[in-house]
This record gives structure tokens, C-alpha cells and sequence, in this order.
């Protein structure tokens, strides 16, 4: 209820603007049709300004220049409207004053808008419709209907019907160009909302993306904290007869690494959602995170799915990073049930390179063989958000991701991770023997 007299009370400023005669508020173009709507509004001008033109001529033979230049005039106020409504409104709006108080005072006709002149104005005011909000509108109305009311004071009743039905065609251009306005405006927030829509769904689909990869990275840090944990306890029974000071830092050691598991056990519980029971009985809650030792399986996994998939290895073997292998298994993993899920019936291989840089993980497909929803897609692993995910895990490692089309069809996706060969520690030199 407050917003009404807001609104009242902010009406007349919105109409002093809408309706200032230096007001510009170009017609914008049509998506699809371009300029057509506008060089048709000005040929409609043009063909009702001669109709005016011919029907004043018709009985005003004396007085013709300068009733056509009121018609001239009157003509080109729908041009104008498509740049500068309000000042075509204005333009009109005297035009037709001028020229009814002109046929009135010199041949009595007295009436206040003739037919062609009537449709001329009808058009600016649906012009003007379309791009000022609803009080303006209605504004530029009654300021057409008064203009015609003081004109046609004169002409007292025998010209009535002609002010009536004026007001009926004014009333109709108004109320269709406020329709369109309303519905194009509603589509353009429309269009905002879904835009808007669409942006929030990708920035959940990112925080999900990178919340799933937090998840799996504690596991992996957990249990590096955990050994570090373990060893530092058992390190005191290794050496015979410890130092206190050596006691004292392998307990700080084990210390840290228990407050540490213990924080992270604190992240763990909420990254993870507890007692969501969808994870829950899916049982996905504690189990180990995969590794590259792991990829026969997944390909196994994927070839009873349906899909015919080959591997590769090229390179000389070597354990990598646990992140590394990681991000390496869920990148071939995603690209794989991508394929069963948009190319089915496609061949695929995975290709695992193993360089002095790092690794590069190349997994490549033939085009589909027949179309996507042919038949229920298969499911390879755990569900992800695709080409994100496998964006999210490579940057996380500073690698880099290509991802498209292939030369021969298909799709392929490359991700390079870096992972050098650690260089080899320097040899132990030998004991020195005191000498006494």
C-alpha cells in the first residue's frame, strides 16, 4: 500500500521527463527485421500526409500553402516520433490546433481533427506508447484530448462525433502501445532473470565443483598428517638413549599433527555435508580417494558401460604427487562418462604420458555413431560438472586444459600436469673419526 502514493507522488516528475520536448528516445531496431519497421512508419506517414493533403484541398483551395504546411508539418511528426517522441507529440499536438482554428476561422468548418490528421496523431501517440512508461502516456493523451476539446468549443455540437471518435482512436493507440511496451519489457526481464539465472547456476556449479575437489584433497592431506603423526611418535623408540631435546620436538611434531587432523576432521564435517543421507547411503562418505593404479578398473567400469575404450602409456612410470594422480584419475574419469553421455557408440582412447615435466592426460573419441538420446548413458563414476571440474583441477595444479572438437571428429580433451622429476639428493659424505 505505501508504494501507491510513492508512485503518485514520483508520477509528474516521471512525466516532465518523459514528455520533455528535447527528450530523445531513438525507436530501437528490430532483432530480426532491422530498420523495415521504421522505413514502413515512414511511408505510412508519408501516404496518410497526402491523403490530408488532398482532403483539405478538396474545400480550401484559398487558404492551401498554408494548410499544407500545417499538414507538412503534421506529416513529419510520426518521422520525428522515432527519435524524439515527446517533441513529435508537441509538434502534432499545434499542427492540428493551428489547423482547426484555421479552417475554423476562415472557412467555419470548425471541426477539430480531420480523418487523416486524426490517424497522423494516433500514430505519434502510439509511437510515444512504446517507449514512455504509462502516466506519460496517459498524459500525452489528455493533453490530445484537451487541445481538441478547446478547438472544437466553438463548433459546439454539429462536430462532437468527430472529438468522440477521436478520443476512441487516441484512447486505442495508447492502450495498444502501452500493451507492447509492457510485454517488451516483461521479455527483456525475462531475458535478465535468465541471464542472471544461468550466471548462478555456473557459480554453484563452480562452489560444488570446487567443494568436491576440497573434499577429496583432505583425504589426501589427512592421511599425510596422519603418518607424519605416527612416525613422529615412533622416531623416540628408534634411537638408542634419545636426547630430551629430540623427545621434546618429536612430541611438538606429533603434537601439531594431532591438532591438525583434528581441524581438519572440523572442515571435513562440513565440506561434506554431515548427515546429508544421500550421502549417507551412498556410502561415498569415508572411501579412499583413487589414484592412477586405479585407471584399469575405471576403464574396465566404462567397456561393461558400453563404451569401447583402449589405453595407452607412454613414458617410464613413476609414482606422482597424491593430488597429481588425483586430479589426473577424476580428469579421465569425467572425459569418459562425457563420452558415454554425448557421443554413444563412439571408440575412445586414453593416452597417459609420463614426461620430465609432469604428465599429460589425452583422452580422445570418434564421433557418436548414433544420436545422444538413443539410449540411457551409462554412468562411469561419480557425477560431476564436466568440462568445469577438469578446468577447476588443472588450474588448482597450474597445469593447462584443452578441450574440442578433434581434427577427424569427435572431441578430445589434453590436460597437462606438472609434476618434475624430483632431482636426486646429494650423496652422504663420510663420517669424520675424531682424533684424539
Amino acid at each position: 500500500m505505501r508504494a501507491v502514493p510513492a508512485m503518485l507522488r514520483a508520477a509528474p516528475r516521471a512525466v516532465r521527463a518523459d514528455l520533455r520536448p528535447g527528450h530523445r528516445d531513438p525507436l530501437p531496431r528490430h532483432r530480426l527485421l532491422g530498420w523495415l519497421a521504421h522505413g514502413h512508419v515512414v511511408l505510412l506517414a508519408v501516404l496518410i500526409g497526402i491523403w490530408d493533403m488532398n482532403h483539405y484541398a478538396s474545400f480550401m483551395a484559398p487558404a492551401t500553402s498554408s494548410v499544407s504546411l500545417l499538414v507538412i508539418l503534421q506529416t513529419v511528426a510520426p518521422v520525428l516520433a522515432l527519435s524524439r517522441p515527446a517533441g513529435a507529440l508537441w509538434l502534432s499536438t499545434v499542427s492540428l490546433a493551428v489547423t482547426a482554428v484555421l479552417t475554423s476561422t476562415v472557412f467555419g468548418v470548425g471541426r477539430p481533427w480531420s480523418p487523416p490528421g486524426l490517424a497522423l496523431h494516433a500514430l505519434v501517440l502510439l509511437l510515444l506508447a512504446l517507449r514512455v512508461r504509462p502516466a506519460s502516456s496517459a498524459a500525452a493523451l489528455g493533453v490530445s484530448l484537451l487541445a481538441g476539446a478547446v478547438v472544437a468549443v466553438p463548433s459546439h455540437v454539429p462536430h462532437l462525433s468527430t472529438f468522440l471518435q477521436g478520443t476512441v482512436v487516441f484512447a486505442l493507440a495508447v492502450a495498444l502501445g502501452c500493451s507492447l511496451r509492457a510485454t517488451r519489457v516483461s521479455r527483456t526481464r525475462l531475458v535478465e532473470q535468465e541471464e542472471l539465472t544461468a550466471e548462478e547456476r555456473a557459480r554453484r556449479a563452480l562452489l560444488e565443483e570446487r567443494g568436491r575437489i576440497a573434499r577429496e584433497l583432505h583425504d589426501v592431506v589427512a592421511h599425510h598428517m596422519s603418518v607424519i603423526s605416527i612416525q613422529a611418535q615412533v622416531a623416540p623408540h628408534l634411537v638408542a638413549d634419545p636426547s630430551p631435546e629430540l623427545r621434546e620436538n618429536l612430541a611438538g611434531i606429533r603434537q601439531n599433527a594431532v591438532a591438525a587432523l583434528a581441524e581438519l576432521r572440523h572442515v571435513l564435517g562440513v565440506l561434506r555435508g554431515d548427515g546429508d543421507p544421500t550421502d549417507a547411503a551412498a556410502g561415498l562418505r569415508h572411501a579412499p580417494q583413487p589414484a592412477l593404479d586405479q585407471l584399469d578398473d575405471l576403464l574396465d567400469n566404462v567397456r561393461a558401460a558400453g563404451l569401447d575404450v583402449t589405453a595407452e602409456t607412454r613414458g617410464t612410470r613413476r609414482p606422482l604427487s597424491p593430488g597429481t594422480e588425483l586430479s589426473a584419475y577424476r580428469i579421465v574419469q569425467e572425459a569418459l562418462s562425457n563420452v558415454l553421455r554425448h557421443a554413444p557408440g563412439a571408440r575412445a582412447t586414453v593416452l597417459t604420458h609420463y614426461h620430465p615435466a609432469g604428465l599429460t592426460v589425452r583422452v580422445t573419441n570418434t564421433a557418436a555413431s548414433r544420436p545422444a538420446g538413443g539410449r540411457p548413458a551409462g554412468r562411469a563414476g561419480e557425477p560431476g560438472h564436466g568440462l568445469l571440474g577438469m578446468r577447476e583441477r588443472t588450474t588448482m595444479l597450474g597445469g593447462e586444459l584443452s578441450a574440442g572438437p578433434a581434427p577427424g571428429g569427435g572431441w578430445e580433451v589434453t590436460a597437462t600436469l606438472p609434476a618434475p622429476v624430483p632431482a636426486p639428493a646429494p650423496a652422504a659424505l663420510p663420517a669424520r673419526k675424531e682424533v684424539k
